[in-house]
C-alpha cells in the first residue's frame, strides 16, 4: 500500500461523521421521541427498536461477506456500497421523524418499524464496507490506530452534533415548549440536518479513497464464489480465533453500557436531575469533546504499551466515572439543576470511552491479518460484520428489556415530575448496569495477546506467501 497521506486519512475519516450523527440520533432520541412525542408505550417501542437492531445485526455479516466477494474493477470490493448505502440513508432518515402524532398507535408503530428497518438496512450497506475498508488502506500497526482514531474523532463529532449541538440548536426553549426536547418541530429540523451531513460525509469517504481501488484489488488473496456453507464456515472460523473472540466479547459488553447511557440518559437527565436542554448539552458535549481530545493519547499509549493494555485503562476510567455517577444520584435533590456536579462523570467517561471507541476496531484489523496467515484469504467484511452482529444483538436485548423497564418502573410521559421510585430506579439501572457491563468487558479482553512484535512477524509471513504465489 502507498504511504497513508493526510488527505486520504482525513477525507476517509469524514465518512464516519454522517454515520455517527444518524446513529446517535436514533440511539439518543428515538425512544424518547416515541414515548413522549408520539405517546407510544415503552414496551411497544422497546419491541420495535429491538427488532430493528436484530435485523441490523443479522445483516452486518451478510453485507460484510458480500463485500468481501465483490470484484469490480471500477468500484473494488467496497466503494459501490458506500454510494448505495449513503444515498438510501439520506432519503429514509427524512421520513422517520415526520410521523404524525395524531395517527393511531398501530399506524404509528407500523410506519416506524418500516422506516427503522429501511434505515438500518441502508446504514449497514454503507458502514460495513466502510469499516472493512478502514482495515485495508494500511497494514502498519500504528497507522491502523491512527485511522481508527480519526474515524472515531468524526464519529464522536457526529454524536456531538446529534446530542450537545442538537439540544442547543434544535430543542431551544420556547414559551410554548419550555422544555425544548418536547417540541416536535425540533425533530423535523434535526432530520434535515442529519441527512445533509450524511450525504456530504459519504461523498468524502468515496472520493478520498477512490484512487486506492487498484491497490486494494491487488491485495486480494483469493477469489471465492458465493456459497452459503462457506459464509457460515467463515463466521464459525472467526470465533475460533481467540484474539478476535476476546475483542468481540469485550466490545459487546462496552456497547451494552453505551446502550444504557444512550437509551436512558435523556430520561435521567430530564427527570432525575431536572436539567434543561443547555444542561444536557453541557454534559454530553463535555463527554464527547474529551473523547475526541483523548485520541492522540490513545494512539501514543497503545503504541508504547500495546493496544490491550490501553483498552483496559479506558475501561477502568469509565468505571470510575460510573461510580461517581452513583454518588450524584444519592445527592440528586441537592444538585438538581446544577450541571457542574455532573461534569466529573462526563470527564472520566469521556476520556475512557475515547479509547473504547478506537482501539477495538484497530485490534480487529490485526486479527484479520492473523486469520489471513492461517487461511490464505482476507475477510475484513466478515470479521467486522460479525463484530457488529454480536454487539448489536446484545444491544437489542438490552434495549428490549429497557423498554419494559420504563413501564415496570412506572414512567409516565404525561407527568412533568415522575415518582421517586421511578427516577431512582432508572438512574441506578443506568449506573450499576454500566459498571457490570464494563467489568465484564475488562475480563473479556484478558486473553488478547497480539502485540506489535507479533504483528510484524505476521506481516512478514504474509508477504513471503504472496511473493511465493507470484512466482
Amino acid at each position: 500500500m502507498e504511504t497513508l497521506n493526510k488527505k486520504t486519512l482525513w477525507g476517509f475519516g469524514v465518512g464516519n461523521l454522517g454515520f455517527g450523527l444518524i446513529s446517535q440520533i436514533l440511539s439518543a432520541y428515538l425512544v424518547f421521541y416515541a414515548t413522549v412525542i408520539l405517546d407510544m408505550s415503552g414496551a411497544s417501542i422497546g419491541i420495535l427498536v429491538s427488532i430493528g437492531i436484530i435485523w441490523d445485526a443479522l445483516s452486518d455479516p451478510i453485507m460484510g461477506y458480500l463485500s468481501d466477494l465483490t470484484r469490480l474493477k471500477k468500484y473494488g470490493r467496497r466503494h459501490l456500497y458506500l454510494l448505495i448505502g449513503g444515498i438510501g440513508s439520506v432519503v429514509v432518515n427524512l421520513g422517520l421523524w415526520f410521523i404524525p402524532a395524531s395517527y393511531t398507535n398501530l399506524t404509528k408503530w407500523l410506519m416506524m418499524i418500516v422506516f427503522v428497518l429501511l434505515i438500518k438496512t441502508f446504514m449497514t450497506i454503507y458502514v460495513t464496507p466502510y469499516t472493512a475498508l478502514a482495515a485495508e488502506i494500511s497494514d502498519d500497526y500504528t497507522d491502523r490506530t491512527r485511522i481508527q482514531a480519526v474515524k472515531t474523532t468524526f464519529f464522536l463529532l457526529g454524536l456531538f452534533f446529534a446530542t450537545a449541538f442538537g439540544m442547543l440548536v434544535f430543542f431551544k426553549s420556547t414559551p410554548e415548549y419550555p422544555i425544548g426536547q418536547l417540541n416536535p418541530k425540533g425533530y423535523h429540523m434535526m432530520a434535515f440536518f442529519g441527512s445533509l451531513v450524511m450525504l456530504g460525509s459519504m461523498i468524502s469517504a468515496y472520493w478520498s479513497t477512490k484512487h486506492l481501488i487498484p491497490q486494494l484489488n491487488s491485495r486480494i488473496l483469493s477469489n471465492p464464489s458465493i456459497n452459503v456453507k462457506t459464509f457460515f464456515k467463515e463466521i464459525r472460523d472467526s470465533f475460533k480465533n481467540s484474539d478476535f473472540r476476546a475483542v468481540v466479547l469485550g466490545y459487546l459488553f462496552t456497547n451494552i453500557a453505551s446502550a444504557l447511557i444512550s437509551t436512558l440518559g435523556l430520561h435521567v437527565y430530564t427527570y432525575t436531575f431536572h436539567l434543561n436542554n443547555n444542561g444536557i448539552a453541557a454534559i454530553v458535549a463535555t463527554q464527547l469533546i474529551l473523547s475526541i481530545l483523548s485520541q492522540p493519547f490513545w494512539i501514543k499509549y497503545s503504541d508504547k504499551h500495546e493496544k490491550s493494555k490501553a483498552i483496559k485503562l479506558g475501561i477502568t476510567l469509565a468505571i470510575a466515572g460510573c461510580l461517581y455517577f452513583i454518588a450524584t444520584i444519592l445527592l440528586k435533590d441537592m444538585i438538581a439543576g446544577r450541571v457542574f456536579y455532573l461534569l466529573p462523570f462526563a470527564l472520566l467517561v469521556g476520556f475512557g470511552t475515547g479509547g473504547l471507541f478506537t482501539l477495538p476496531q484497530a485490534m480487529v484489523a490485526d486479527t484479520v491479518d492473523e486469520q489471513a496467515l492461517k487461511t490464505g484469504s482476507r475477510q475484513e467484511g466478515v470479521f467486522y460484520g460479525t463484530l457488529t452482529l454480536c454487539y448489536k444483538m446484545s444491544q437489542s436485548i438490552a434495549i428490549f428489556l429497557l423498554g419494559f423497564a420504563l413501564d415496570f418502573l412506572k414512567f409516565d410521559a404525561n407527568l412533568s415530575v415522575q415518582l421517586e421510585s421511578t427516577v431512582i430506579g432508572l438512574s441506578m439501572l443506568l449506573a450499576i448496569g454500566s459498571i457490570i457491563s464494563l467489568s465484564l468487558s475488562f475480563i473479556a479482553y484478558l486473553p488478547y495477546n497480539l502485540t506489535k512484535k507479533r504483528m510484524q512477524e505476521i506481516h512478514l509471513s504474509i508477504k513471503k506467501l504472496k511473493d511465493a504465489d507470484l512466482k
